[in-house]
């Protein structure tokens, strides 16, 4: 909202800077102004200072400077409205009444907001009885005491069906107050509320003020579909627009100038348990742009944790894609990629707090991921290859909206292109000039011109998701039969082929369309529900693959394959998937020795080499002889 400036003004002269300052900076008097060490940046010799009479601050070593509600929102990551709020109360000044709609809905959320801390009082006070002992020995086995259970409010859903909408409605809360704040669901067709978590162990989900909005559950039956679910969208939580345990990790990331962005409840715990208390989670969503944003307000360059495996790192494509236009001088983002198979909780837990800052010391730049992830997209061994190289590296670059960022990172991009391309590294580029792979430092081959000293880790890449919707939109490329059918199998099938999703998405294709659907395939079926195959397509057409699905059911072998039938028998539909995955990983891998094995031969054009290059390509040739099924 807007606030007058005479109540702005009044709160500046009733508020010191120096007393919000001496708050975290220690500071001395010089003649009329206080002087301290920096709290933006380590120093020896201070170089910050405040002036109260002119109501400023002013950093000479950072070139920061502002007023007392400047400083709160940079050290605190408060929003403006906040900052206010907190010196209005310290000034004992009442905030001016605000248009009634607005106080309408405030009184509405301050409402579900004490709905919400009730709900966790009582889960809280659930685990710690008899019936939450299976949830307490899970944290325990997980490594957690009763401190970092206390500490993040830890609690117990129980299994009963309406034990917190009783314990709720003997409160005086009404049912349409219990549904809105996201706690219990109303079965169609009855008048009775239903518990939305039940035998779940719970996770409170606070603003950024630290008040419960929201709840996280996790399964602790093995049956149940979704492991891990979170309280709808209410008028308190839009899960884009929150990161877990934002305002615990405040203080601690201002202290460190650190911040750590993380997949899970667990591995925020987990890294506090050893020692980070500088860490938040997305909540299992990809990063958002306006949780960029919230990084941004308590660091400048915030570090993605990511999977080292494939799904990780598509992941992190796909912040880059969204950070790209959000850039600007100072802020970033940094990439820290995890051993594969490791999260951050096992990292700690095995290796200690010397383990994780061992992968903190190796984080990628913005830049370097975003050159790594083209140059693993596809070869560039030819001119017109290596003009599209050069091509997607500027159309990602376009996306920058600042002036400034945007030319430097131009220029950069130039500057890297210029030494790759150069003639002595044509000739010697390594692996990944002939195949969509790239292999760096950490495994001892390939080619890679690093700033920084950055290092990364094995991995490939599809599109970004931008150049994949334009394909789709397009409907021009031709599906290859083998790679249509499988994906085909898998929407009509998907649930019996679901428990092979793994395999799925290791799997390699040649059309960004199909990469795109795996893609889509994956991430729908990774964080929800199992879905079935109306589901499933359901989903699929409703997210922009329409023209896709219409595309794969109107291919002639939709009908003709055994696996691909939507009549055919369960175990006929799974033996022949896995048969035809089987053979479309051979044949990917045939493909990139052939590649390998006609450069060979160019450079050297010995008997030994065209040999060679000949029992590959038969090796293909009767390879794609062999019907799928």
């Amino acid at each position: 909202m807007a606030y007058p400036r005479s109540f702005i003004e009044e709160i500046k002269n009733r508020v010191s800077v120096s007393d919000i300052v001496g708050q975290k900076v220690k500071l001395t008097r010089r003649g009329r102004e206080f002087v301290g060490l920096s709290p933006f940046k380590n120093e020896r010799t201070p170089s910050f200072t405040v002036n109260d009479e002119k109501q400023f601050y002013h950093c000479f070593s950072t070139g920061k400077h502002g007023t007392v509600f400047d400083f709160l929102m940079e050290t605190e990551g408060l929003g403006f409205p906040e900052a206010v709020e907190r010196l209005a109360a310290r000034a004992g000044i009442q905030v001016p009444a605000q248009d009634p709609r607005m106080v309408e809905k405030e009184e509405k959320n301050a409402s579900l907001i004490d709905i919400c801390e009730m709900a966790s009082v009582y889960f809280k006070t659930r685990l710690g009885g008899a019936a939450g002992r299976e949830a307490f020995d899970y944290l325990v086995k997980r490594g957690l005491d009763d401190t970092l259970i206390q500490s993040f409010g830890l609690g117990y859903a129980p299994g009963d069906r309406v034990g917190l909408v009783k314990h709720l409605k003997d409160q005086g809360v009404a049912d349409k107050d219990i549904i809105e704040a996201g706690l219990a669901v109303q079965p169609e067709g009855r008048s009775d509320l239903i518990d939305r978590f039940r035998n779940r162990v719970i996770f409170p989900i606070t603003d950024s003020r630290d008040r419960v909005i929201a709840f996280g559950g996790r399964a602790l039956e093995a049956s149940v579909p979704a492991k891990y679910l979170n309280s709808p969208e209410t008028p308190l939580f839009h899960k884009g627009r929150v990161l877990y345990n934002f305002a615990k990790a405040r203080q601690s990331a201002f202290d460190t100038k650190t911040l750590l962005v993380v997949e899970g409840y667990m591995d925020v715990i987990g890294l506090a348990r050893g020692g980070f208390n500088n860490a938040v989670a997305s909540l299992g969503t990809a990063v958002t742009e306006e949780q960029i944003s919230l990084l941004w307000r308590l660091v400048q360059e915030p570090v993605l944790c990511l999977d080292g495996d494939e799904a990780g790192l598509r992941a992190a494509y796909r912040v880059i894609d969204r950070a790209l236009p959000l850039l600007k001088p100072g802020y970033s983002l940094r990439f820290a990629v995890l051993p594969q198979g490791k999260d951050p909780d096992d990292l700690v837990r095995e290796g200690g707090a010397e383990a994780f800052n061992n992968v903190l010391e190796r984080a990628n730049s913005l830049i370097d991921m975003l050159w790594e992830r083209e140059l693993a997209y596809a070869p560039y061994d030819t001119p017109e290859r290596r003009a599209a190289f050069s091509d997607r590296l500027r159309k990602a670059v376009r996306q920058i909206e600042h002036i400034d960022v945007r030319k430097f990172y131009g220029e950069e991009i130039k500057k890297r292109l210029d030494e790759l391309f150069a003639p002595a590294n044509r000739a010697n580029r390594g692996p990944q000039a002939n195949g969509g792979q790239f292999y760096g430092s950490n495994y001892g081959g390939g080619y890679s011109r690093q700033r920084g000293g950055g290092k990364f880790y094995k991995f490939k890449s599809g599109a970004s998701a931008e150049a994949r919707r334009s394909a789709l939109a397009s409907g021009a490329v031709m599906l290859p039969p083998r790679e249509a059918m499988i994906m085909l199998a898998f929407i009509r099938h998907s649930n019996q082929l679901s428990t092979h999703l793994s395999q799925l998405e290791k799997l390699d294709f040649v059309t960004d369309d199909l990469k795109s659907l795996r893609d889509a395939i994956v991430d729908a079926i990774s964080h929800n529900a199992p879905l079935d195959s109306g589901g499933l397509k359901g989903h699929l057409i409703g997210i922009g693959y329409e023209n896709l699905m219409t595309r794969l059911e109107q291919l002639p072998d939709a009908r003709m394959l055994v696996f691909v039938r939507p009549e055919s028998d369960p175990e006929d539909v799974v033996s022949g998937w896995l048969d035809a995955v089987e053979l479309q990983h051979r044949l990917i891998t045939l493909t990139a020795e052939k590649r390998e094995a006609e450069t060979d031969l160019a450079s050297d054009t010995t008997q030994e080499n065209f040999e060679r290059l000949m029992a590959i390509e038969n090796e293909i040739s009767t390879l794609e002889s062999k019907t799928l099924n």
